[in-house]
């Protein structure tokens, strides 16, 4: 299949990432250090238009398909060295508009997407729970039918964006007998509805500038136009966003890929060592050669992907097998840079460790890459 960007594709490119590389970058270094959610400059992806990319223009979105938004993130991900920034906004977009947009009623696409669209508001996904990951079968968090709505009652664990939340898609059992599928529904919950809090905020490894946290549900009643899909559609809702994510916001990493690659192209261009530069050294110029294959390998996997998404009944395989590549890709290409640099990589000055260590959650999050071989191997059959 051919790839080749269009007109409008490439000037989208070429948009982002001189916005990326103008407005986003400035004190980087520091906000990781105090781990600071820059709510200003996520404004200005607002006004840029990154948090609604494929949402239709009547509720305040850009109108892309699935291909140019991949192209889009691709973008910032490789013009924005904020890898946390890239990480929340992508995390909004593809796990919080992108389910109201495919499954709200007009009533809910009116209420929320503007206000999603512009950054105004920021949307979150809540499905995991403490002793519920990767068994999503496991749920307990629970909706029972109450005063012609529902009472919710649970706790969701590592939510991101959680602790700047202003409204959350939240999965919750509302038929126990009937399990994950047909049994599992969600909700759009408000911040600030009574029994609705964020019980802590996390520090972690890596990705520092986008907040993580723990929410909280107890006795919490919904009306019954709070219901995101239909009664029992929870599975459908999540597996559609799954797609998305694991196809756009790896279509980020894929950009974060070419700016690694760049520079260690550049540093070993330029870095001296026996009187030569270090990229005579086949040490160093294996290295970077295998960082271009697996970006192109990447990329194309994340564009085949993308080109079906609306197009298939199902892409989940496809979305699986380049989220697995890609995440391990990045993380091998992260920390070849680490090492191309040598001592240098190891400065926070440099901002190549902080690249890796940002790099290490991908292979965890949208799903472990143990759970993404478990998915593949059910699609073969196996």
């Amino acid at each position: 299949m051919d790839f080749s960007l269009t007109e409008e594709q490439q000037l989208l490119r070429e948009s982002i990432i001189r916005f990326s590389q103008e407005v986003l970058n400035g004190g980087v270094i520091q906000r990781d250090r105090e781990q600071e959610f820059p709510r200003e400059l996520w404004l200005k992806c607002g006004e840029m238009g990154l948090p609604g990319l494929p949402v239709p223009e009547e509720y305040g979105g850009s109108g892309l398909d699935a291909l140019s938004t991949a192209i889009a993130l691709e973008a910032f991900g490789y013009g924005c060295h904020d890898g946390g920034l890239v990480f929340s906004v992508c995390a909004h977009l593809l796990s919080g508009v992108v389910p109201i947009w495919r499954y709200g009623n007009d009533q809910q696409k009116r209420r929320y997407l503007p206000g999603l669209c512009d950054g105004t508001l920021i949307g979150v996904h809540a499905m995991t729970e403490p002793d519920s990951g990767s068994d999503a079968f496991a749920l307990r968090t629970k909706a029972e039918v109450d005063n012609g709505g529902f009472r919710l009652n649970g706790t969701k664990m590592f939510i991101s964006n959680g602790p700047v939340a202003d409204l959350v898609i939240v999965f919750a059992i509302t038929d126990s007998a009937k399990g994950y599928y047909g049994g599992v529904t969600a909700f759009l919950v408000e911040k600030g509805t009574p029994g609705f809090q964020v019980s802590q905020k996390f520090e972690k490894m890596g990705l520092r500038t986008s907040p993580l946290g723990e929410l909280v549900f107890q006795d919490v009643h919904l009306p019954a136009e709070s219901v995101l899909g239909e009664v029992g559609g929870g599975s459908t809702v999540f597996t559609h966003a799954m797609d998305w994510e694991r196809i756009c916001l790896f279509a980020s990493q894929v950009g974060t890929m070419e700016r690694l690659f760049e520079q260690s192209m550049g540093y070993a261009r330029t870095r001296t060592q026996f009187n030569q530069p270090i990229g005579k050294f086949q040490a160093i110029s294996h290295r970077i050669v295998d960082m271009k294959v697996r970006l192109e390998a990447a990329r194309l996997l994340i564009y085949r992907a993308a080109s079906m998404l609306g197009r298939r009944k199902s892409v989940s395989m496809d979305a699986s097998i380049a989220k697995l590549f890609v995440s391990e890709s990045l993380v091998k290409t992260a920390l070849d840079t680490v090492q191309v640099f040598g001592g240098y990589g190891f400065m926070t000055e440099y901002e190549v460790e902080r690249a890796l260590r940002d790099a290490v959650g991908s292979t965890i999050y949208s799903g472990t890459s143990e759970m993404q071989r478990n998915i593949i191997a059910r699609w073969l059959g196996l």
